[in-house]
């Protein structure tokens, strides 16, 4: 016997039986999700309103869905403000909209959390019955072979790109550069050698060796760096530290100093094949610190590791010529409003072929020797 559920919380679900459903990267996982909205990162109050969807069979956790009643569209990385205008211009409510989504996360993954396509089907066809009288739902940077089940079931789908390092059995970071252009290998080697003169050191710190001193660290140059840009972070405090105790095999931070005194850090989260960069800040203008932080040192790290996959996070056309290549990164939409899910499927097929030929010129400029 099938029953669905709607929860504002995790409190009333079983660790393990979600964890069983998430598999193996963190972001899915219940400690994560659970972090975002204990420490009220994803909350009503900061327009992330948890709305999960728990499938029981028998009851047996078969199911999850990790959505959200959105009143913006902040902190999503797939950007529909041009849909929300064009309903806003013909007199109809864009928000609030259903996202099933990691809250701030723009990391490819399983969304419709199942063993069974059945299962699956059925997050999905309760997704759509809490969204019929909204405008719309979106699932955001579902898998590959997700998003053909999503295709399947009449959703539209979304082509953006992202840039992610492989490791192609790089013995060391100079095996790496070794099979770059000339020229962007000089490049590279310069930057490093220009934030080595400005005295700074690096220490990685993994897990529960991450002390309450280097969370507080980490968060003082987060916070700096967005409030150079005039912004406030959509993380706490709070948030990191609940991670770095509920998930530490996950967590992985790095430290930058200049004569013992910090001035930059960067997190990242690892699992058994992948290294995520993630969150990135500092405390002084160092010229291409953010390029060591979040790109050489986490290649090193990686390569170090065996780690198959480094993955920058969105956007970022400069990470190609630091040896990141793009790839395809996928989102499904649903509008309730006939017309306008025709516009929009207008419009992806158009933005679908117009980034096919980006990629193409991305791929052009690739800064790798031509084999």
């Amino acid at each position: 016997m099938a029953s669905i559920q709607i929860a504002d919380s995790l409190r009333q679900v079983d660790p393990a039986e979600w964890n069983a459903l998430a598999g193996g990267q963190p972001f899915t996982r219940y400690e994560f999700l659970s972090a975002l909205i204990e420490s009220g990162c994803a909350s009503r109050r900061t327009g992330w309103l948890p709305q999960f969807i728990l499938l029981r069979r028998s009851g047996a956790l078969s199911g999850a869905m990790p959505l959200f009643l959105k009143s913006h569209s902040y902190g999503e990385y797939v950007f529909d403000w041009a849909w929300a205008e064009a309903h806003e211009r013909h007199g109809l409510e864009y928000y609030p909209k259903l996202v099933c989504a990691v809250p701030f996360t723009p990391v490819r993954g399983t969304r419709l959390l199942a063993k069974a396509d059945e299962d699956r089907r059925a997050l999905l066809d309760a997704a759509r019955s809490s969204a019929r009288n909204l405008s719309s739902l979106h699932v955001l940077f579902p898998s590959t072979e997700e998003a053909e089940l999503l295709r399947k079931e009449g959703m539209l789908i979304r082509h953006t790109v992202q840039f992610h390092w492989r490791n192609e059995g790089y013995e060391n970071f100079e095996s790496f550069l070794a099979r770059m252009s000339h020229r962007r290998r000089k490049n590279i080697r310069q930057e490093r050698r220009k934030v080595h003169e400005a005295g700074i050191s690096f220490a990685w710190r993994e897990g529960r060796d991450i002390s309450a001193r280097d969370w507080e660290t980490f968060y003082r140059c987060y916070r700096n760096t967005y409030a150079a840009h005039g912004s406030s972070p959509y993380l706490s405090l709070e948030f990191f530290l609940l991670i770095g105790a509920t998930l530490p095999e996950y967590v992985v931070l790095l430290l930058a100093s200049r004569n013992g005194t910090p001035v930059a850090s960067a997190l990242f989260f690892r699992d058994a094949s992948n290294l995520y960069g993630r969150y990135w800040g500092a405390l002084a203008h160092v010229p291409f610190l953010h390029f060591e932080c979040c790109y050489y040192q986490a290649i090193e790290f990686a390569i170090a590791l065996g780690l198959a996959v480094f993955e920058g996070g969105a956007q970022g056309e400069h990470k190609l010529f630091r040896g990141l290549l793009p790839v395809e990164t996928l989102s499904a939409h649903w509008l309730s409003h006939p017309r306008f899910s025709r516009a929009v499927e207008d419009f992806l097929s158009r933005e679908a072929s117009g980034m096919e030929r980006y990629v193409d010129e991305l791929c052009e400029h690739s800064p790798f020797k031509e084999e």
